[in-house]
C-alpha cells in the first residue's frame, strides 16, 4: 500500500547504545491491494507499535493499479478501531518487494505462489498465507530472543521448518476476495484478517 516496502520505521527502546537494530521486512499481498493487504498491513503495524519493536511494513497485489486508495470499507473498519490507516495508494508486487522482504504475507495461496515464482530462492522459505502463518508461528521459536529482528528471523524460521508438519487442507488457507460482494460479506472478511493479525502479531512480542 505504501510506495516503499519500509515507509515507516519504529525503533525500539532494545535499539543497542549508539545505533539503531536492523529491520525486520514484511511484505503483505492480495490482489488490488485495496482490500486485504492494506488491511492487514495497517492492522499490523498498530498490533506492533504497541510492543515498541523495529519492523517495516508495506504491501502490494499481484495485479493491482498503481494509486488506487484502499477500499472505503477498508477505511471505516479502521477507523472504527481506532487505527489511523497507512499508504498513499496501491501498488504492483515486483521481484525487488521480494527480494527485499524477510517474511511475505499473501491473502490467498496464489499470492503466496505469486512471490515465489518471482524470486524462488529468497521468498520459498519466507512466503507464506495469512492463515497458515498464523498456524504455524510460535512464540517458543524466539523464547530468550530480545532484538526485535532477530526475534521476526526465529519466529519465520521456526514457521517454515514446521511447515511440513502441520496439516494445513490447501481450501482452508486462503482469506478470499471480498470485492463485488455484499457488505456483510466484506466486514466478515475483515474481521477474518483482524483475528489472523492478531495471531501473527502475539508471538512476536519480546516481553
Amino acid at each position: 500500500m505504501n510506495t516503499d516496502i519500509a515507509p515507516h520505521v519504529l525503533v525500539s527502546s532494545a535499539s543497542p547504545p549508539g545505533g539503531c537494530v536492523s529491520p525486520f521486512r514484511v511484505l503483505v499481498l492480495c490482489t488490488g491491494n485495496i482490500y486485504r493487504s492494506p488491511l492487514a498491513e495497517c492492522l499490523l503495524r498498530h498490533r506492533l507499535v504497541e510492543h515498541r519493536q523495529v519492523i517495516h511494513l508495506g504491501s502490494a497485489g499481484t495485479r493491482a493499479v498503481t494509486g488506487v486508495p484502499m477500499a472505503s470499507a477498508v477505511t471505516s473498519f479502521l477507523l472504527g478501531r481506532g487505527v489511523r490507516p497507512c499508504g498513499v495508494g496501491s501498488r504492483r508486487l515486483t521481484k525487488e518487494m521480494v527480494e527485499s522482504a524477510d517474511l511475505v504475507l499473501g491473502a490467498a495461496t496464489e499470492h503466496r505462489e505469486a512471490a515465489v515464482r518471482l524470486s524462488p530462492v529468497r521468498a520459498l522459505p519466507r512466503a507464506f498465507t495469512f492463515r497458515e502463518f498464523a498456524r504455524l508461528v510460535r512464540a517458543e521459536d524466539a523464547a530468550g530472543v530480545v532484538d526485535p529482528a532477530a526475534r521476526f528471523v526465529a519466529l519465520v524460521q521456526g514457521a517454515a521448518a514446521r511447515r511440513g508438519a502441520v496439516s494445513t487442507r490447501m481450501g482452508d488457507v486462503d482469506v478470499n476476495d471480498p470485492l463485488g460482494a455484499p457488505p456483510p460479506r466484506v466486514h466478515e472478511c475483515l474481521v477474518q484478517i483482524e483475528e489472523i493479525v492478531e495471531r501473527i502479531a502475539a508471538p512476536m512480542q519480546t516481553g
